[in-house]
């Protein structure tokens, strides 16, 4: 009797592992900023912590019960992002946090994640023409409606997981390539000169940020130098001065690549792209071993999500891309983030886990 392939990949919990002791690292010496509020790095050994909760959940529950529980769960995620309009409390000028006695979270950080379960659900039989579409808009656009108003980045992310997973799903890849086509006619002509004057500012800023070098431009120009400082080998650990000495904004969340490189150089750079590589090779091989496309397609959502997210933070810490706000996915510090990533990627173990199971 031929053996079934192992259902588990210990190298998938190994890799997401070293990139949280690179975050543990990167936001302990970034702790160390007058800019940092106090006890940042307990509050990330916490969120660690917090996360065995949902990835308990989701081990106990299954692939087929986390599939059968997304409408609800995603009803609930839209229901927690509404409620921000009303009871919101405003951070770096987005008013889309929810404080809880002493928990303060994003729910858009739960929409992600119910997203893309909802979005593998309405997808699960691939590319059938233009109900495709009107299933899968009707889903998507609710949540893309509620998060551009508040928080561009996130929208972009949600954009982003929208596009892969419905490539994953065999749309053709001339509708792709219309819908760039128009997404590019769209962004110049229409949305930028409807943007306010310092969004306009933020997503061009990064062309020449010594156009305005104490203003739009000083983040830029501070994260490039702590960048160029390090070097080859790094100043070492605990030894980064533009973080240390405050020069370097938000070093512990949209910089904290920068306070990383300034620290262990270009030796260390490599070390995190190899990390993220190993991370999205696992879930590419955890697609390409699926035999259903339902489950094809999440982890392509999943894989889009925080593909992304990490081009465009490293993108924009090295001058590169706008700056959007988007953390570094397990190494920027932050408890909804990590707790939401960790139980994206404790979803794909699972379903992978549970890829031979029969269908729902």
């Amino acid at each position: 009797m031929p053996e079934l392939p192992l259902k588990y990949d210990l190298r998938f919990p190994v890799v997401i592992a070293a990139l949280l002791i690179v975050g543990l690292m990167t936001v302990s010496t970034a702790a160390l900023s007058p800019r940092a509020s106090s006890g940042i790095f307990n509050k990330q050994l916490m969120g660690v912590a917090l996360a065995a909760a949902p990835i308990a959940l989701l081990w106990w529950a299954g692939r087929d019960r986390i599939y059968r529980a997304a409408p609800y769960l995603y009803g609930l995620a839209l229901l927690m992002q509404v409620s921000t309009f009303v009871i919101g409390k405003e951070v770096n000028g987005q008013r889309n946090w929810i404080v809880v006695g002493p928990l303060q979270f994003q729910p858009l950080e739960i929409l992600k994640f119910a997203l893309i379960l909802m979005l593998a659900v309405t997808l699960r039989e691939g590319f059938k023409g233009a109900r495709t579409y009107v299933r899968a808009l009707a889903v998507f656009l609710p949540a893309l409606g509620l998060v551009v108003i508040q928080d561009f980045g996130g929208a972009m992310v949600l954009c982003v997981m929208f596009a892969v997973m419905m490539l994953a799903a065999r749309m053709p890849v001339w509708h792709a390539l219309l819908a760039v086509l128009a997404v590019g006619i769209t962004v110049p002509t229409v949305l930028y000169p409807n943007l306010e004057p310092y969004q306009q500012k933020r997503l061009t800023i990064f062309l020449d940020p010594y156009q305005d070098p104490r203003g739009a431009g000083y983040q830029v120009i501070q994260s490039t130098i702590a960048v160029g400082s390090g070097g080859l080998q790094g100043k070492g650990y605990k030894q980064g001065s533009q973080s240390h000495n405050g020069f370097l904004p938000e070093a512990h969340t949209d910089f904290a690549v920068s306070t990383w490189l300034e620290e262990q150089g270009f030796v260390g750079g490599v070390v995190v792209l190899v990390l993220y590589g190993a991370l999205f090779w696992g879930l590419a091989g955890m697609a390409a071993e699926s035999p259903r496309l339902q489950d094809q397609v999440l982890f392509a959502g999943i894989l889009g999500q925080i593909g992304f997210q990490v081009l465009e933070n490293i993108g924009a810490a090295l001058s590169v891309l706008p700056l959007t706000g988007i953390t570094l996915p397990l190494i920027s510090y932050g408890l909804s983030s990590l707790v939401s990533t960790l139980s994206t990627l404790g979803l794909a173990y699972v379903v992978y886990r549970d890829r031979y199971l029969g269908q729902i």
